[in-house]
């Protein structure tokens, strides 16, 4: 069964339906709740049920990440092309950089009259040191600018940094919506009490390089030497679409080494942090890191790196620890510092649980929906 579409039609673009199900769930079923008919379009993997299931249209799409020939690509704008004149979209919303960049063209090409685009983060383009991600971005600026310039068209951005960027790309203020990330939900993650085991530090991720996976192994062989009984966990699987995927290979020879554990994936996650002491993330660049987010709503104190996103949840000697991003030692000396000091881990773990009243789900989505609402009521005027 599908909504009727009073308020009209709500279109998400996302890449994975993972990421949908993981990212934008909750706000699909709220915008469903108020009204609207909401169409996922997605490359369609494991979570269609889900997706089906929550009561939404779901439109399998071919859109690759990490696909990169000049056929393939057209296609991917011409599907987009033909889904957008297919679905006749109030708003349309794209999350990450493919959906954005060829999104926006096809939604100009098939006259679409509300765009949302949502840059969750940077990514790899802008994050990348290589020769490769160096050359990409001035055109990807340049597509962002195009992409941004449409009159019925929001930037969606989820920290002060990315907003400071959208600005420099020349983009109208009154065109910048910063909402701080997909929200947590508070209940169903909620504080309790530390595990009596030896101190199980977790990394809550998609295993890629720029996440800092391979500081965090550094950090882990150098703690097997000061703290024997120090464990560090990595939860999350490799992500093949993404350039900065660490394979399974790596990963299972690391974790045979015994230096650190690896999973690759739960459905648990609250578990997850029940079972751990210390959440850890020393990423190069986040948009706002859902796992710092859902660690700190469980009262687990936070050790990650100051880059944009990171230090919006994590607030130095507040929330958890800072340290300088690809610095394995500075990361070592934060993990061990809170290894050794029960009553700091619980000081810092009420205030992550305090300071992440602030992006509790409700209101995120609520400001999400309050904007899709001002441009459909502007379509209409």
């Amino acid at each position: 069964m599908t909504s009727s579409g009073s308020a009209g039609t709500l279109l998400f673009v996302v890449t994975e339906d993972w990421y949908f199900c993981s990212h934008r769930l909750a706000l699909a079923r709220a915008a469903r709740a108020e009204g609207w008919r909401v169409v996922v379009a997605t490359r369609v993997d494991r979570h269609a049920d889900d997706i089906l299931g929550a009561g939404l249209e779901l439109r399998p799409l071919s859109m690759r990440r990490r696909g990169m020939s000049p056929p393939g690509e057209l296609r991917t704008l011409l599907e987009l092309v033909a889904l957008y004149r297919r679905e006749h979209p109030t708003v349309v919303h794209h999350v990450a950089l493919k959906p954005v960049l060829y999104g926006s063209l096809a939604a100009f090409a098939a006259g679409v009259p509300a765009v949302v685009n949502a840059v969750a983060g940077l990514g790899f383009v802008f994050i990348s040191r290589s020769f490769g991600a160096r050359a990409l971005r001035p055109l990807v600026r340049a597509g962002y600018r195009l992409a941004f310039a449409g009159r019925g068209t929001r930037v969606v951005v989820q920290n002060d940094d990315d907003e400071a960027k959208v600005r420099d790309l020349g983009v109208n203020p009154e065109r910048i919506a910063l909402i701080r990330g997909s929200g947590v939900d508070l209940d169903r993650f909620a504080p309790g009490p530390e595990p009596d085991e030896p101190v199980v530090v977790t990394m809550v991720s998609r295993m890629l390089r720029d996440k800092g996976v391979f500081e965090l192994v550094e950090a882990a062989r150098r703690l097997s030497r000061s703290h024997p009984s120090l464990r560090v966990r990595l939860v999350g699987p490799p992500d093949p679409e993404n350039p900065a995927s660490i394979d399974t290979e790596t990963l299972e020879a690391l974790a045979r080494e015994g230096i650190i554990e690896w999973c690759p994936g739960t459905d648990d996650v609250p578990g997850v942090w029940a079972r751990s002491h210390v959440a850890v993330l020393p990423s190069y660049r986040e948009g706002l890191p859902k796992a710092l987010l859902e660690a700190a709503a469980c009262g687990r104190p936070m050790v990650s790196t100051d880059v944009p996103g990171c230090r919006d949840v994590v607030r130095h000697e507040h929330t958890g620890l800072l340290v300088p991003p690809r610095d394995a030692s500075a990361l070592a000396s934060a993990i061990a510092r809170l290894a050794d000091d029960p009553e700091l881990r619980a000081r810092l773990g009420r205030g992550a649980r305090e300071h992440v009243r602030d992006f509790a789900e409700a209101p995120i989505v609520g400001q999400t929906l309050e904007l899709y609402s001002r441009l459909a009521d502007d379509d209409r005027r």
